[in-house]
């Protein structure tokens, strides 16, 4: 059978995700590691604009180390949701300003990450961002 997808703009599912993904973002920036490691599954992966690729052990890692440290990640639109079943997808342009191995970033960007609901609760599992030139 084919379920439908539901676009969801409003409502308190979307209204849930883009919350959790605001606080994944400040936990982030903060470095603050255990909402950090509660918002990510452990099967997490990233691939970032230049095309490395992160499990949730590497990134969190370097982020705790200071290897990555993010000084601005603000949305700059609205975290565009669409919602089937446990899955949820999300999308998004962002202010972001980072130090990676000593140099810093500053720029625009596009994000596309997937969220599923794990024991009752939401988690990222996979994660995309590319630059806006």
């Amino acid at each position: 059978m084919d379920e439908q997808v539901e676009t969801i703009q409003t409502g308190p599912t979307a209204d849930e995700i883009s919350e959790i993904e605001r606080a994944r973002l400040h936990a982030l920036v903060e470095a603050d590691m255990d909402t950090a490691n509660r918002l990510h599954a452990d099967d997490f992966q990233l691939v970032t604009p230049s095309g490395r690729t992160y499990s949730k052990e590497e990134y969190l890692g370097d982020v705790a180390s200071g290897e990555l440290d993010y000084l601005v990640w603000e949305p700059i639109s609205d975290i565009a949701v669409r919602l089937r079943g446990q899955m949820a997808h999300i999308r998004y342009r962002s202010q972001l300003e980072i130090v990676a191995g000593g140099h810093k970033s500053v720029g625009f960007y596009w994000h596309t990450d997937t969220y599923e609901r794990n024991g009752g609760q939401w988690q990222v599992v996979w994660s995309q961002a590319t630059r806006i030139m």
